[in-house]
């Protein structure tokens, strides 16, 4: 059951971003292994386009990556999914911090889920944009904050689960400290040509359980803020 559902009528689009696409791609993700019904329900009800510029509406419910400007991208559905299931698996988390805001889209998809969403991004224009977006759908649960993503969110650790939506060689130890220590983590890892998603498990005991999740393809982590 979604804690935070966006109304039905929420940005109703028509041609390719009717809700007859929205469906075609709730059916693909099943189709490609998506099993969470929760997740597919969310993605079918979440207006992609909103999130994107008017140009590329048309595309906005192609299972692919798209530009948001900033040398940034939207990520491809499945990936959003696949990222918000690995975080559900073992039970839902009541508070998740996401490095890199982006265009906001994550953001919403794990705000219809869980109860309290925390973002972070580095690039100031991305996220005036992604709270424009927050507001105008009606969200209250989503917290943002203008920093470095590098550097987490340390005032509100710790975390019950972690998104990050950039890749680098490894989770920064900041971020990591944030976890509580039973916690998952879910983040793309790796170089520009060969990076994987996995997702750490905490064991209660300082320790951590990996799993390697599927091979992607994110922009890379960066610190500082802009």
């Amino acid at each position: 059951m979604n804690v935070h559902p966006l109304p039905p009528s929420a940005f109703k689009g028509e041609g390719m971003t009717s809700q007859r696409a929205r469906d075609r791609l709730a059916v693909k993700l099943k189709e490609e292994g998506i099993r969470d019904q929760r997740v597919i329900d969310v993605i079918r009800n979440t207006p992609r386009h909103h999130f994107i510029d008017q140009a590329l509406h048309s595309r906005a419910y192609e299972n692919t990556a798209l530009p948001i400007g900033h040398g940034q991208t939207i990520s491809q559905p499945w990936v959003v999914a696949r990222m918000t299931e690995a975080l559900l698996e073992f039970g839902t988390p009541q508070k998740v911090l996401e490095i890199g805001t982006g265009s906001g889209y994550q953001a919403v998809v794990l705000a219809q889920v869980v109860p309290q969403v925390f973002t972070v991004e580095r690039i100031e224009e991305l996220l005036r944009q992604a709270r424009r977006r927050f507001r105008q759908l009606g969200l209250t649960n989503i917290r943002s904050r203008h920093d470095d993503g590098k550097l987490g969110w340390a005032d509100e650790a710790p975390f019950d689960a972690i998104i990050l939506t950039a890749a680098g060689d490894a989770i920064p130890h900041a971020v990591l400290d944030q976890l509580s220590p039973t916690g998952v983590l879910v983040a793309p890892v790796g170089s520009p040509s060969n990076q994987t998603l996995i997702r750490m498990r905490g064991d209660g005991q300082g320790d951590f359980v990996q799993e390697e999740l599927a091979a992607v393809s994110f922009v890379p982590l960066l610190g500082g803020i802009g």
